[in-house]
């Protein structure tokens, strides 16, 4: 038998490094009909705001060559829903529910946490910091060193628990990013969030989603999510969390053989919905191929 129990910072182990991104996997309770939700590390559930948010104008996804790109805009009901209608029936899974927050202040992210802190299920929540700060022009809070810790620290104020930062690939040294929300008191970081793209309907001479441009997810984001991932893991010393393009389980073992804790699987649901159970599957042959008895032998040994 092979140990696949990980640490995903703050104390939180999780029973495999098989995760779900957040914004492709609903609650959960949408994929119990094609897998068993309890064989999961954990899953985390859509992006949640403080208040309800309708998302933006459709089109707001469209396919592009090995991916696709959305601009669906953090649509949902509010944490309130959240707690009072969602959270409940999630409590009986063995699998850890990890929730993503966003906020356009610092006080949304702050009142989010704190509506979610006395959860007992809730061990942990991920902080999306590629979100814009309206108090700061637009420009997302991970895009700097100081916006990023800034929101770290006060969320860590806000949420007694293990507290992931999600960070943007869309800056010049990631690995800064990394460091600084690490130093505001992150427990782990994740890597990468979508990268900025664009498509444009040329017979109609207009771009495809509604709002221009939008994140670009799926196979074509991986080899640029192995190198972030690979440099964020040597610079900091809390947990990573990789993910971007992981389509199948030899994907998963690349992001953890360049140093990732545990790995988030996301847009492959939209293909195939049984992924993060072959995935793990996956890994579970590949270290019995490979004489390893513990996941941890394996983290960043490139």
């Amino acid at each position: 038998m092979v140990n696949l129990r990980t640490h995903i910072g703050g104390g939180l182990e999780i029973q495999n490094p098989i995760l779900t991104a957040s914004g492709t996997f609903g609650y959960g309770e949408e994929y119990s009909s094609f897998i068993d939700l309890n064989r999961l590390g954990g899953f985390i559930v859509k992006g949640t705001t403080f208040e309800p948010r309708q998302g933006n104008d459709y089109p707001r996804m469209v396919e592009t060559p090995s991916g696709m790109l959305n601009a669906v805009g953090l649509q949902n009901k509010g944490v309130k829903h959240f707690v009072d209608e969602i959270y409940p029936r999630l409590c009986d899974y063995k699998s850890e529910i990890i929730v993503n927050i966003s906020g356009a202040s610092i006080d949304d992210y702050v009142a989010v946490a704190q509506m979610l802190d006395p959860l007992p299920r809730i061990k942990a929540i991920e902080v999306n910091i590629s979100c814009p700060n309206v108090k700061a022009g637009g420009m997302a809070f991970g895009t700097t060193t100081s916006g990023a810790q800034a929101v770290t620290e006060a969320v860590k104020k806000a949420f007694s628990k293990t507290v992931i930062v999600k960070l943007s690939p869309n800056v010049t040294d990631i690995a800064s990013i990394a460091k600084a929300v690490e130093a505001g008191g992150a427990d782990a970081v994740s890597l990468i969030n979508t990268l900025m793209g664009m498509a444009i309907d040329i017979e109609r001479r207009r771009p495809y989603l509604s709002t221009i441009t939008g994140g670009l997810s799926g196979a074509a984001v991986k080899p640029v999510a192995v190198r972030m991932v690979w440099q964020v893991a040597k610079a900091v010393k809390i947990p990573v969390i990789g993910l971007g393009g992981i389509m199948n389980g030899a994907d998963a073992i690349e992001f953890i053989l360049a140093g990732a804790s545990a790995v988030e699987i996301g847009t492959a649901n939209f293909i195939n919905p049984k992924v993060t159970i072959e995935a793990l599957e996956f890994i579970e042959d590949y270290c019995q191929r490979h004489n390893v008895t513990d996941i941890k032998e394996l983290i960043g040994q490139i």
